[in-house]
């Protein structure tokens, strides 16, 4: 039995207000909970003061593991995000700890006022510095539904701009279903944590980082979203990238949790939108077309994947339609980023984890149309990278 909510809530209770009776919880100091699995994430409402919030984050950690202890478990990850505590005073810092006993807001602020950590009075999210101030460019790879080969595109994107020289990462994003420990071959190697630090594992020429290399592979991940946004940040902030070229982020399908925390957290560069040749595809990349619009990521541009199959005889079979990914980027005024072929070579190294056999023996056909879908996108980052400047995406909250 793993740690629950209430489980959570229970052990929070025990850190306790230097003056009352009152303890974080019945102050209202935390804000939201996520539990599953034994993974944790909490909001909790804090001054500004580094040294109070590292000292409470120790204390959580401590009655959480007390807590998981109880259980016969353990905490196996612990995001807390700080937020401002509204009202009309505050407390100075050194009046707001004594041990593990905190003040922090009147109790008389009701939850429903309390300020958010994505927003501001204003409305805009906080958008702050760019979390890997070592990254020159971060690229979205996204799609508005499942099994367009999304994240076959990402690593073949990943690989082709190493092959040009550049210094290139990869982050599977793609909280819920991970692919990158079978597309990178990554079966044999193990995540090693440095100075409480992720570190890369380097494959193929490209950085990468996988969710699916931190939890059983077996294992669904029902996550709420909360715990999807500290699995992101953590995977994102935590993670040593060192210096970049482009970092690569494979994001779930649909347009969910993940595209708007990383919105929030990173400055992206542009989004690359998969789609394959049939209408219902179509339907659901448009969707995701006006998610990055509506965040304010520039929309580098449509990739029809699966455009045609090429069989072994060397005739090209047109299964699902070629065409329409093109079509439609023309109708929304985006720029086609070319049409990637299927064949039996592509499928065979993809399962095998050898990606940079794609680019050499997977045929002329295809090594043509990975390698002008890779200068496309390095074309259209550089223009977007030019437009951006030092500007950060915002949104509005409504």
């Amino acid at each position: 039995m793993g740690l629950n909510k209430q489980h959570v809530l229970d052990a929070l209770a025990s850190l306790q207000d230097a003056t009352t009776t009152e303890n974080l919880v019945s102050l209202g100091l935390v804000r939201k909970v996520a539990a599953c699995d034994d993974y944790v994430a909490l909001t909790v409402a804090a001054p500004e003061d580094e040294e109070l919030r590292r000292r409470l984050k120790t204390d959580i950690r401590s009655v959480l593991n007390e807590a998981a202890g109880q259980l016969g478990t353990e905490v196996k990850q612990l995001t807390v995000d700080f937020v401002v505590p509204t009202g009309d005073e505050t407390p100075e810092p050194e009046q707001q700890a004594d041990g593990r006993k905190y003040v922090d807001q009147p109790k008389t602020i009701p939850l429903k006022q309390a300020a958010s950590s994505q927003t501001t009075t204003s409305g805009k999210a906080t958008t702050g510095a760019p979390s890997m101030p070592g990254v020159k460019n971060v690229i979205a790879v996204g799609a508005g539904k499942g099994g367009v080969g999304k994240s076959t595109v990402s690593v073949n994107l990943a690989v082709g701009l190493a092959r040009k020289g550049y210094a290139v990462g990869i982050l599977d994003a793609d909280i819920y279903g991970p692919s990158m420990p079978t597309l990178l071959g990554l079966d044999d190697l193990d995540v090693q944590l440095h100075d409480n630090m992720l570190q890369v594992m380097y494959v193929h020429g490209v950085k990468a980082m996988t969710i699916g290399k931190l939890v059983d592979p077996e294992k669904p991940l029902i996550w709420r979203g909360p715990m999807a946004h500290g699995a992101f940040k953590q995977l994102a902030e935590q993670t040593e990238w060192g210096e970049l070229d482009y970092l690569i982020v494979d994001l779930p399908p649909g347009t969910g949790d993940v595209p708007l925390t990383m919105s929030q957290m990173l400055s992206v560069t542009g989004a690359v939108v998969v789609c394959t040749p049939q209408k219902v595809a179509q339907d659901d990349a448009v969707r995701a077309v006006r998610m990055f619009q509506q965040l304010k990521i520039e929309v580098l541009g449509i990739v029809e994947n699966m455009s045609y199959f090429i069989g072994d005889d060397g005739k090209e079979y047109d299964i699902f339609g070629r065409g329409g990914a093109e079509i439609m980027a023309q109708r929304l005024g985006l720029p086609f980023l070319g049409a990637i072929p299927l064949n039996m070579a592509v499928r065979q190294f993809s399962d095998a984890g050898t990606p940079r056999r794609n680019f050499t023996d997977a045929g002329e056909t295809m090594q043509r149309s990975l390698e002008k879908f890779t200068d496309q996108v390095e074309v259209q980052a550089t223009l977007a990278g030019n437009r951006m400047g030092s500007s950060r995406p915002t949104l509005n909250v409504t």
